[in-house]
């Protein structure tokens, strides 16, 4: 069965089975958030709301810096990953985890000092307001070390095919924050400075059974007390930091429309649109695990020079999940009284209402947050810088201030709503006509649209991709390997052995991967003629099956147990295997 839609395929299914955990982990601080805003508003009070709204852009700007790390970390794994380069990829966890560390600690003090010496000042003039901010900002402080490091994990723990872990640690975060807002807030009468405490403590937990997984033994990956090697240090901030400009435009943004939303509205615009935006960062932690998935999977496609799994990637962000999200956005707008209700039970109150056209508003612009967050992704991983910079740009600062501040006088608070909906109509155009301008045409295609360059990946007629889905397919196309190399001008003995090379392997999924589950498998080949070399690869769904650990356990008296695997590594000049991502993939070389 050929081969581009069987591709898309599994592809599909890779993505939307590591989607579900990679939601729920975003959703955690979000969830957080939700539930901050939940105690501060029922419990504390209006005046505390608006000390959450606040920290929004100092939360943005600490997400920026951990964005850095974290986005380009895994960018950087991806492409080891994709040159199967393990030690290099020891070496990158060891650094993020030093670097990491290292930013945490310095932030931890910024934050103590600001609070407890009043240096807020900057944030806002409300002196009702500040000594609120101030405490909790203190109380934020106390847990910035695992918050960030807790963000760099999930990449090592999805590399080790650990995100149940990642599943257990987020359920055990949610349930414990809960428990300890309803101890510090409502028992303890702490208020925002108990507020930011079950954050931290809650965060400090999350960080404890993440990490247990790396000191236990048992991970590939282990936490070392030597010094890494530097040399990735730059290429990791020099690779994250375009990824993060966003957060830090929207930094700038959060001061600025805070300030406006202050000027023109009050206070209580403040907290409405915190409110409001609280909430819906439980539904963006969606875009955001969409993003993740996507964002490895791009760069292991650049790192093997994958063009049809690069461009597999933005189909199923246009077909699967810009729909999905847009279905979701519809029922936050359908519900978004009762959503509203949530935090405010009085319909009367001006706060009511702003509150309930910024769920009614904001989630238009969801679903386009996706295309331009894959897309700075994609610029990210290729080296686009100037893509990057403008929808960053563009998407971080320009567009919300920009509208806001033209509309506002007119709109009040809605302005801030209606704008991040334009600012996601804007950078869409943007993606097209960045498009248009370098292609010099309108882009038509999906390699055309992304501005994929010429030479990347391998020629079509140097390279030949098929699926198989049964025993039946696999002499079939072991025939149509062999044909291949023939017509590029191997011998006909490298020919019959990249033919028979694949029928075994790829025979020996079928007959035994296939069957040890209910689940519906197909094998993924690709034969690549290079360097006068012919490589195969072949990737499958099924359960971790490495064939040298195989061959090493195999009895070296009795030749007649596992022929094939014998044969391959006799015949083949190298064999690499590697579990990536839940897929087991294997690549000889003839």
């Amino acid at each position: 069965m050929n081969n581009n839609n069987a591709n898309t395929k599994m592809l599909t299914k890779l993505m939307f089975s590591l989607l579900p955990v990679q939601i729920l982990l975003a959703a955690v601080d979000s969830l957080d958030c939700f539930v901050s805003s939940y105690f501060a508003s029922n419990f504390v009070g209006v005046t505390a709301m608006s000390a959450v709204g606040l920290y929004s852009p100092i939360n943005l700007f600490v997400g920026a810096l951990s964005l850095i790390l974290a986005g380009g970390t895994s960018i950087i794994c991806g492409k080891y990953l994709g040159r199967n380069e393990h030690e290099k990829l020891q070496n990158v966890f060891s650094l993020n985890l030093m670097v990491t560390f290292t930013v945490s600690a310095v932030l931890t003090i910024v934050f103590i000092v600001l609070g407890s010496f009043d240096l807020t000042g900057f944030l806002t003039s409300d002196m009702t307001v500040r000594p609120i901010f101030n405490s909790y900002l203190i109380g934020l402080g106390i847990g910035l070390l695992p918050n960030i490091l807790t963000n760099q994990l999930p990449v090592f723990l999805s590399i080790e095919n650990m995100n149940r872990r990642t599943l257990a640690s987020s359920i055990i975060y949610v349930v414990s924050t809960v428990i300890l807002n309803f101890l510090f807030v409502q028992v303890m009468h702490l208020e925002a400075f108990g507020l930011a405490l079950a954050s931290s403590v809650g965060n400090w937990i999350f960080f404890a059974v993440q990490i247990q997984y790396f000191l236990s033994g048992r991970s590939d990956l282990k936490v070392r007390l030597k010094k890494p090697d530097m040399s990735d240090a730059k290429e990791i901030v020099t690779t994250g930091l375009p990824g993060a400009a966003s957060n830090v435009y929207q930094t700038l943004r959060g001061l600025i429309v805070n300030r406006l939303i202050e000027v023109f509205v009050g206070s209580i615009g403040i907290s409405a649109f915190a409110t409001a935006d609280n909430l819906l960062r439980i539904f963006w932690a969606i875009p955001s695990g969409m993003l993740t998935v996507s964002r490895l999977l791009i760069s292991v496609s650049i790192g093997e020079e994958d063009r049809q799994t690069l461009t597999d990637v933005m189909r199923v962000m246009f077909r699967r999940f810009v729909p999905l999200m847009g279905a979701v956005s519809a029922m936050i707008i359908l519900f978004s009284r009762q959503l509203t209700m949530l935090f405010y039970q009085n319909t009367s109150d001006p706060v009511f209402m702003m509150t309930v056209w910024g769920l009614r508003i904001l989630p238009l612009c969801m679903p386009l947050s996706i295309i331009c967050m894959h897309f700075v992704c994609y610029a990210q991983a290729s080296g686009k810088q100037f893509l990057i910079h403008i929808l960053s740009l563009l998407d971080g600062v320009v567009c919300v201030t920009g509208f806001t501040a033209i509309l506002i006088s007119s709109l009040g608070i809605k302005s801030v709503y209606v704008a991040n909906v334009l600012n996601g109509i804007v950078t869409t155009i943007t993606i097209i006509l960045y498009a248009w301008n370098r292609n010099r045409s309108f882009p038509r295609k999906m390699d055309e649209l992304m501005v994929i360059p010429d030479d990347f990946g391998f020629a079509e007629d140097e390279r030949l991709d098929l699926s198989i889905s049964s025993i039946e397919e696999v002499v079939r196309i072991s025939q149509t390997v062999q044909d291949f190399c023939l017509k590029k001008g191997i011998d006909e003995r490298r020919s019959y052995l990249a033919g028979l090379s694949l029928e075994e392997m790829a025979g020996n999924v079928v007959e035994h991967g296939f069957t040890k589950d209910r689940k519906k498998h197909s094998v993924d080949v690709r034969v690549v003629h290079k360097d006068k070399d012919v490589i195969l690869r072949i990737k499958d769904d099924c359960v971790p099956f490495d064939p040298n650990e195989r061959r090493q356990m195999l009895d070296k008296d009795d030749p007649t147990k596992n022929v094939g695997i014998r044969m391959i590594y006799k015949i083949a000049q190298d064999v690499q295997y590697q579990n990536m991502l839940g897929l087991n993939v294997l690549t000889i070389r003839i």
